[in-house]
């Protein structure tokens, strides 16, 4: 064994005993996190405008400050970006992570000195919970691929500017630094399909041991090194071992992915957001993802159904229930303050706080009232594939058709398959049937012949990728929208070939 994989095990022991002193006190780590944000906050522009010298309790916060997103924060952001300090946070952010927003344009995100070690720490520390657990530390010695933006960076106001995975590469420690890939040079090409031939070329040859990335973009790199090679993952990196991913539930890619592999290998979920790393997979046996609530956010929780009235009831950590979806507020040490993230959660378990990512809080369907969510979308496709465990899916999403030429309203899939199912129409079926056991609402429009059973549209291979490419989010960390409210990503989708089942 190498030096890294050796000394990773006491380092790995060390982490998960010192999370043990959070893990079990939930709601007395984030009321200390909160009052170090108070403090850390009360001198800065936000901190005069939102009185923080009178807040001393959550009540107080929660008086003080009002749940806003982007747009509202934006007025503080243009502050920084014209040279001003202490605006949201003291001094000035490192980073400003850069993001493309829905109604804002592109999005700067801040990045602070005490916020910075949220995103890096917590990224070691989802390897080292692994490594403790399964004492599988052979991966460090190989070569470790992560599959992301450029880490290339600009300036404003004497501030760093790029995507966060670029960002987050100006960190790797310097012990994994000589056995990363791919190199600068090519990790800093824009166009992803030429990126991507380059990461190859450096890789192909190389003692692959761990992978990480957005699990479409991973599938695409495998599937162009079977092109070249003619063979399985496996038989190219026998090596390979741990395959890290987030930003999208892995199990409508699992099957594919796995194929491409050819062998069952270790998987770690992530959940990284600019905003900050907010949990992390800490067992390979226990369901969810650890909640970091030791890391500079102090997190409040609105539940789904109360989001959009006019004073929802704002909840800390010991005051959610499990089993029940909430959009996630989060505040912290890079002067974000009462900032909806736009995603939504589901807890299932409290000792210690477990999670699943349910889905975003503006991504649904709700053309009829309906309100479907990205987990019963996901849910009803994996249970169709189990029906018919031939199929593949490369890719989907959803758009409600409101009015057709002819007959009911109905919700329109746009599916790319690997591999199609054997009968479509019975998995359409399936798809419509488990749903409507997962939602009482659209099982109600279904009876009440509101609606017609969904239609399923089977698209071209590699529709998604031209799709995402004319959007100019080809590769990266960027992700197809699961569900939509309106018809815009499907009738680009129907402009790049597609049959109906």
């Amino acid at each position: 064994m190498g030096v890294r994989s050796v000394l990773s095990k006491p380092l790995a022991k060390w982490v998960v005993e010192r999370q043990q002193a959070w893990m079990y006190q939930p709601a007395e780590t984030q009321q200390r996190w909160l009052r170090q944000l108070i403090a850390g906050g009360k001198d800065t522009a936000f901190g005069r405008d939102h009185r923080f010298k009178d807040v001393q309790t959550v009540a107080d916060f929660r008086q003080a400050v009002p749940i806003r997103d982007y747009e509202a924060l934006k007025p503080y952001v243009e502050r920084i970006l014209a040279g001003e300090s202490d605006v949201l946070w003291k001094g000035k952010p490192l980073y400003f992570a850069k993001t493309s927003g829905t109604t804002s344009g592109t999005k700067y995100i801040p990045i602070t000195h005490d916020s910075i070690p949220n995103h890096i720490n917590s990224a070691r520390d989802a390897l080292l919970n692994y490594i403790n657990e399964t004492g599988n530390s052979a991966f460090l010695d190989k070569k470790l691929i992560f599959l992301s933006g450029s880490p290339e960076l600009t300036q404003k106001a004497g501030i760093n500017i790029g995507r966060l995975s670029g960002i987050a590469n100006h960190h790797v420690p310097a012990y994994l630094r000589t056995n990363q890939l791919p190199s600068y040079e090519t990790n800093i090409i824009d166009d992803w399909e030429n990126k991507l031939e380059r990461i190859i070329d450096e890789t192909i040859d190389q003692p692959m041991s761990l992978i990480s990335g957005i699990p479409p973009w991973v599938q695409m790199y495998f599937d162009r090194i079977q092109e070249r090679t003619g063979k399985l993952i496996k038989d190219v990196f026998p090596d390979f071992s741990v395959f890290v991913y987030g930003g999208v539930n892995f199990e409508p890619y699992r099957a594919k992915l796995v194929e491409s592999i050819g062998k069952r290998i270790d998987s770690i979920e992530t959940y990284p957001a600019s905003e900050g790393f907010i949990a992390f997979q800490d067992s390979q046996t226990e369901e969810g993802l650890l909640m970091l609530l030791d890391s500079g956010i102090f997190y409040e929780f609105i539940a789904a159904e109360d989001y959009f009235s006019e004073n929802p009831r704002r909840l800390t950590i010991d005051e959610v229930e499990l089993g029940k979806n909430y959009a996630v507020i989060i505040n912290n040490n890079a002067g974000l303050w009462g900032y909806s993230l736009g995603d939504t959660v589901k807890f299932v378990s409290r000792e210690p706080y477990r999670l699943l990512v349910t889905g975003r809080i503006k991504h649904f369907i709700s053309a009829f009232g309906e309100h479907v969510i990205g987990e019963e979308v996901e849910k009803a496709l994996q249970f169709a594939m189990q029906q018919q465990p031939e199929t593949e899916v490369v890719e989907f999403t959803v758009a409600p058709m409101v009015s057709p030429r002819e007959g009911l309203p109905y919700h329109e899939w746009f599916i790319e398959f690997a591999t199609p199912p054997g009968n479509p129409e019975a998995f359409a079926r399936d798809i419509d049937n488990r749903l409507t056991r997962l939602n009482v609402y659209y099982d109600d429009l279904i009876k009440g012949a509101i609606l017609q059973p969904l239609k399923l549209t089977s698209l071209s291979r590699g529709a998604f990728q031209r799709y995402m490419k004319s959007q100019g989010k080809l590769g990266g960390q960027n992700k197809v929208p699961r569900l939509a409210n309106d018809r815009v990503i499907a009738d680009e989708l129907l402009k790049l070939t597609s049959s109906p089942v």
